[in-house]
């Protein structure tokens, strides 16, 4: 006898203001047997997210009471959600700029609830196999794993890879002390030898490209630099 309870698939906060769609979206969804919770304004999703942090987040773009890729920007570094915009720009520009702001996918409206559902299963399929990071995200700056780009407020800082691959190292160690020869010889791959001061000229190019995030990498004076937040420039 099949059991009156049936496994969860996964939790979803769809953020549309369109009624009609939001509710045919979430039926179509829990008949898939996920859990599905509706907002209709950004205020919602913010109250929502106080309380659970979903799977999925399908994101509307346009919304009464704000823009969808701001908000997107507001709470990368809250949760751990896949964002899926939906958006009935077709231009460009818009898609790349939702995934500069940390989105993960764009679905462009119309499209049929058949097409949703298997966005949204490969998905939950990747979480579950736990496919590694691919993204990271401090306050305003957001390193993506996959492109080797790291931006501030959806701005590309166009890092070279020796600087993109120091502030990964430093971000993943967050508070964490790190040696200048342990630095180097993670990112270059050999030994420092007499190379020793390649590492202090990339982290003074990186200090002021990352200021505005509101993070700085601060030197530790005969023991290497940490990665911490800041109220101002780091200091030399």
């Amino acid at each position: 006898m099949e059991s009156a309870m049936q496994e969860n698939h996964g939790v979803i906060l769809l953020v549309e203001d369109n009624v009609d769609l939001n509710n045919a979206n979430r039926r179509a969804l829990e008949l898939r047997h996920y859990t599905a919770h509706a907002a209709f304004t950004l205020a919602q999703a913010r109250e929502y997210l106080k309380e659970t942090d979903p799977d999925i987040i399908l994101l509307d773009v346009m919304l009464p009471d704000g823009d969808g890729f701001a908000f997107c920007n507001e709470i990368r570094g809250k949760t751990q959600a896949h964002i899926l915009f939906l958006t009935a720009k077709t231009e460009h520009d818009d898609m790349v700029r939702g995934l500069m702001t940390g989105g993960d996918d764009y679905i462009t409206k119309p499209f049929h609830a058949e097409e949703l559902l298997t966005r949204i299963g490969a998905v939950m399929r990747r979480r579950k196999m736990d496919i590694p990071l691919k993204r990271i995200t401090r306050g305003r700056l957001t390193l993506n794993l996959v492109s080797d780009q790291a931006f501030v407020d959806g701005e590309d800082l166009l890092l070279s890879q020796k600087e993109f691959s120091i502030l990964c190292l430093l971000a993943q160690n967050e508070g964490s002390v790190l040696g200048a020869e342990h630095i180097y010889e993670s990112v270059w791959g050999q030994p420092i030898g007499n190379d020793k001061n390649a590492v202090q000229m990339a982290i003074s190019r990186l200090r002021g490209k990352i200021t505005p995030a509101g993070y700085g990498i601060s030197a530790v004076r005969g023991s290497g630099y940490v990665f911490s937040k800041t109220e101002g420039p780091p200091r030399s």
